[in-house]
């Protein structure tokens, strides 16, 4: 099959200059990306056309060459196997190209993985490291949401360099290594073609500049260990595992470099007679025969203080009733949480013979006996918590 005319696939004239032939290209590129066309083989194809057509034509002596002798004339890795895109020998060319496609694109995919570039531009100095603390809460303060003070241990900037890494007057150079990019590519040829491997320069870190006299005080990295106090915002209706995000929080980066985030996990303090059951908490109040069946009026402690409950007579060990709104706040909502009582009736473990003698006497009256097949325990939980 023959091959198209690299002119016809850009849409150009033969006296096409330089930036007709970048415009062009722009233009195929954008339009066939497979981004824009996932599962297109043909637009895969057209791009790869389009690519192939603007390698030659950018290269003034390949297309000399092309001009006078057409596809027979140009030798090398374009005879016979066809494109390959590691063939690139204008990189420079591309990468100016390829930058206006990482605007539409995200600067991620093809275009990043060959120069070694992930939205674009040169390197420099790292994004400091993220950081994760834990803040164990009780349940009264995640009820009422609360201001927290934590101590944090992180790298901040060298008070002696300013966070230059170098001494006092002294200036950084350009990397000699990758030429201030940040990174250095080796081309490796395998039975599938040539790879360009693109890694962090070794020398510069990936920051594209080395610092010639170092700062004493922190050894060229601009920054040290230092403890800050800050002040955490915790909102009601916070649950174990959730996290607050610090943002700039973290350490600083390496010479000047953006600081990463701080991470606030919510850790829940067990509770010394609550259980939380999602934005509901679960007590148990033990009472005794007498209040069972003969009903009262008892105080609960809730996470707000005591509040009153009325035990109704005939009231049975294990069963629940419940406080409207006295549990956890919904996180971010309207709705706040309740507080169900477990009433257990409490059985003597030791009686004085006054008292023995009083429950001989109850025996004998009793009439009624216990119902069978009553529902049980997990299933009164079940309906109480609306399941």
């Amino acid at each position: 099959m023959s091959k198209r005319d690299y002119y016809e696939i850009l849409g150009l004239e033969k006296n096409a200059d330089e930036d007709d032939i970048k415009r062009a290209y722009r233009k195929q590129a954008m339009k066939f990306h497979p981004d824009r066309n996932p599962g297109d083989e043909g637009a895969e194809s057209q791009f790869k056309e389009a690519a192939e057509a603007y390698e030659v034509l950018s290269d003034p002596q390949k297309r000399q060459v092309y001009d006078q002798y057409g596809h027979q004339g140009l030798g090398g890795p374009f005879q016979g196997g066809g494109f390959q895109w590691t063939d690139f020998t204008h990189a420079t060319d591309f990468e100016d190209i390829f930058s206006n496609l990482d605007a539409v694109f995200g600067g991620g995919g093809i275009f990043g993985d060959i120069f070694g570039r992930r939205g674009g531009g040169r390197s420099g100095p790292g994004r400091g490291e993220d950081l994760r603390i834990s803040l164990k809460l009780d349940l009264e303060e995640i009820a009422a949401g609360v201001q927290k003070k934590i101590k944090l241990s992180r790298l901040d900037k060298c008070d002696t360099c300013g966070g230059s890494g170098a001494k006092s007057g002294a200036g950084s150079s350009t990397c000699n290594v990758c030429n201030g990019m940040g990174q250095v590519r080796q081309a490796t040829r395998s039975m599938f073609g040539q790879f360009v491997n693109v890694t962090t320069c070794p020398e510069c870190n990936g920051e594209g500049s080395i610092v010639r006299d170092q700062c004493s005080d922190c050894g060229g990295e601009g920054r040290g260990k230092k403890t800050v106090s800050l002040s955490v915002s915790i909102p009601a209706g916070v649950s174990d595992g959730n996290y607050i995000p610090l943002k700039g929080q973290g350490s600083v980066g390496r010479r000047g470099g953006p600081s990463g985030d701080c991470m606030v996990f919510i850790e829940e303090a067990e509770h010394e007679f609550f259980d939380r059951h999602g934005d509901d908490i679960l007590y148990e109040l033990p009472i005794s025969f007498s209040q069972a069946a003969l009903g009262e009026n008892v105080r609960v402690p809730t996470l707000n203080g005591k509040a009153g409950m009325k035990v109704p007579p005939g009231t049975q060990s294990g069963q629940i009733f419940r406080l409207r709104g006295k549990g956890i706040p919904e996180l971010n909502g309207y709705r706040t949480g309740d507080q169900l009582v477990r009433v257990m009736v409490w059985t003597p473990t030791k009686l004085n013979q006054e008292e023995e003698d009083l429950f001989k006497e109850l025996a004998g009256l009793e009439n009624v006996q216990p119902p069978e097949g009553g529902k049980g325990f997990f299933e009164r939980m079940k309906e109480a918590l609306g399941g």
